[in-house]
C-alpha cells in the first residue's frame, strides 16, 4: 500500500457567520464524513440522496456532520416506479470557509 492510499480522506472547515467571520473552532471530518461533506458542498443547491450515493450509510454521516454544528437541510421528494414512496435530499445550508481538504485527492 502506498503512503497516499494508506491516508485517510479528510476536510477541515469553519463555519461562517452572516458576515462571513468564522463561528467557534474548525471542525475536521475524517474518513466517509469528509466524503459526504465534500459531496454535499460539490452537489450546492441539487443536494446529495441515497439514490445517489448508494453503498454509503448516508443518513449516519450527515446526522455527524450536523451534531458538528453544521446546517443540513432534509427535502423529502415523492417518487414512484417499482416502489414508489418519498425519500430524502440533503443540502447543506450552513456557509464554510475550508481551510484544509484532501478528500480529491484520495481514490
Amino acid at each position: 500500500m502506498t503512503e497516499l492510499s494508506s491516508r485517510r480522506q479528510n476536510i477541515r472547515v469553519n463555519i461562517l457567520n452572516d458576515n462571513n467571520e468564522p463561528c467557534g473552532f474548525p471542525v475536521t471530518f475524517v474518513g466517509r464524513e469528509a466524503y459526504t461533506l465534500r459531496k454535499l458542498i460539490d452537489a450546492g443547491e441539487r443536494g446529495i440522496s441515497s439514490i445517489d450515493q448508494v453503498g454509503i450509510r448516508l443518513s449516519h454521516y450527515v446526522l455527524k456532520i450536523r451534531r458538528a454544528g453544521i446546517t443540513v437541510e432534509t427535502v423529502s421528494i415523492s417518487h414512484g416506479g417499482a416502489f414508489p414512496g418519498v425519500h430524502g435530499v440533503y443540502k447543506l445550508r450552513s456557509r464554510l470557509r475550508i481551510i484544509e481538504d484532501n478528500t480529491r485527492v484520495a481514490a
